[in-house]
């Protein structure tokens, strides 16, 4: 079992999940964060500090659609393991619906 980022982390990319996580299995991409399900040891810490509220358990049904694309762009976007900038809009996406489409496979460039 693992924990899956899903939609709402599109342009929101808070990252104070990344701050918590015991075994550094986040990754990072242009505007999404994704959690290695090879890595990921379902501690559950990173869930409750995510502020877009979209980090779930692979169990959860709301993560069903996002477990493969964390397993994919896991293996490829560069492993995070800081907490850096917000983007300056986060708040004002943090919510929004039908994001998917928004979703960069660009990986993150410091």
């Amino acid at each position: 079992m693992a924990y899956v980022v899903t939609e709402n982390c599109i342009r929101c990319k808070y990252m104070d999940c990344v701050e918590v996580c015991p075994v550094d299995c986040f990754y990072a991409g242009e505007n999404f964060l994704v959690i290695s399900p090879e890595e990921c040891i379902d501690c559950g810490v990173c869930e409750p500090e995510c502020p877009a509220e979209a980090i779930f358990p692979d169990s959860d049904d709301r993560s069903t659609d996002w477990i493969e694309i964390n397993a994919e762009l896991s293996k490829s976007w560069p492993n995070i393991t800081r907490k850096e900038n917000t983007p300056s809009d986060a708040d004002e996406w943090n919510g929004k619906p039908d994001k998917k489409d928004m979703l960069s496979r660009e990986p993150h460039k410091s």
